[in-house]
Parts: structure tokens; C-alpha cells; sequence
């Protein structure tokens, strides 16, 4: 088992997970062009807490994670008439490709942070991605290494800027970051901290309309 197959059985119960989550999915709601016609794709889907807020935004849903446990919990939580919009897919993106369709949309919430490789990911979201394709990344800005206590095997947030360059090397266009969530978490017993989360949209180049 690794660490998310652990903490699948209480994931749910965090309120924190839950509240970011919709505020996410409230920010893709107002800014991106979601359409019902859309194949979804999130990685690192984990229990499925955002994709479930945003289900009947899209015609169809892939939960992709590398955690058998937090797929069962997900699979736990699919409504009979929603069997068919849903799929679960157990597959490490970061070591295995993925051969199905491509998709009009892929996102992902504080998973890049533990992604070892994130200019390859970069490319896989690409490849994986129709023209015209939408990518939103959420995920922590520069902290100090706290939030994971110093765990070094994690990156410790990203700096836009820098962000903003891989995925233009990429090939995105049109890349924006905007603040959209606060996590406040206790460090000590006396100390809490907060972390902010930006939330990153990016899109395909849409061959038809942007031709070279």
C-alpha cells in the first residue's frame, strides 16, 4: 500500500478537502468554457471530491489515480444513474502511458506538487489533450516546506512564473494563474500557518483556428 491508500478511509472526512474542492470547481465553473459535451479527464482523482461537484458539467468523467484504495472509496460514492458518466482508471501517469481517447479537458488539485517529473507530466496533459483542450492545475504557490514538515521527496509549492514557462515549452497557450483557495493548517501547538492555492488554466492550441 502507499501513502494514499492509507489515508483513502478518512479522506472525505477532512472539511478542508471538501471546502477547497468547491472552491475550485465554483472558479472553473465561472472562468472556463465547460460544455456537457466535454470528456473529462482528472488526475490524481483520489476519492473523486472534485470531479462530483463538477459531474454534470461534463458528459463524461475519468478518475485516474495511482491509488487502488481511493478509487474504491470513489467507486463507493457513484449514484446508479451516473454509472455510465463515470469511469475509474488505476494508472501511474507519471511511469505508464495512458492508450485510450483524448480528452477536452484535464484537471488535477495538490497532486503536481508530488509529481517527481513536472515537465513530463506537462507533456503527457498534452499529448492526452484534444485541440483546443482545457488543462487546470491546482496546487500549493512557494511555501517553506512545512506543509509537508520538510518532507523533501515532495516539491515545496511552485513559483508561477516559473510554472508558467513549462507550460508555454509545452506548447500551451494562453496560460493564467489566479489565487483561489487558503489552507490553514496547525504546524505546532500554537502555530498555524496559511498556504495559498492557485488555480492554473492553460489550452491546446486548437489546430484549426491557430495554424504553425
Amino acid at each position: 500500500m502507499n501513502e494514499f491508500d492509507l489515508k483513502a478511509k478518512d479522506w472525505d472526512m477532512n472539511p478542508v478537502h471538501i471546502e477547497r474542492s468547491k472552491a475550485i470547481a465554483e472558479q472553473m465553473i465561472r472562468f472556463l468554457p465547460l460544455s456537457d459535451k466535454m470528456r473529462a479527464l482528472e488526475f490524481g482523482a483520489g476519492t473523486g471530491v472534485l470531479s462530483f461537484l463538477l459531474k454534470d458539467r461534463f458528459a463524461e468523467i475519468t478518475l485516474m489515480d495511482s491509488s487502488m484504495e481511493m478509487l474504491k472509496k470513489a467507486e463507493e460514492k457513484i449514484e446508479d444513474k451516473d454509472r455510465s458518466k463515470f469511469k475509474s482508471l488505476l494508472l501511474n501517469l507519471e511511469t505508464e502511458d495512458y492508450p485510450g481517447e483524448l480528452f477536452d479537458i484535464i484537471y488535477t488539485q495538490m497532486v503536481l506538487h508530488h509529481v517527481k517529473d513536472t515537465t513530463a507530466i506537462f507533456s503527457k496533459f498534452y499529448y492526452l489533450l484534444k485541440p483546443g483542450g482545457i488543462l487546470v492545475i491546482a496546487d500549493l504557490y512557494l511555501e517553506d516546506g512545512s506543509f509537508h514538515d520538510g518532507d523533501t521527496s515532495v516539491h515545496f509549492g511552485f513559483d508561477p512564473e516559473k510554472l508558467t514557462e513549462i507550460v508555454n515549452q509545452q506548447g500551451f497557450i494562453n496560460p493564467a494563474i489566479s489565487p483561489c483557495f487558503i489552507i490553514r493548517k496547525e504546524i505546532s501547538a500554537d502555530q498555524k500557518k496559511e498556504y495559498p492555492v492557485f488555480l492554473l488554466t492553460a489550452f491546446k492550441k486548437d489546430s484549426a483556428r491557430n495554424p504553425g
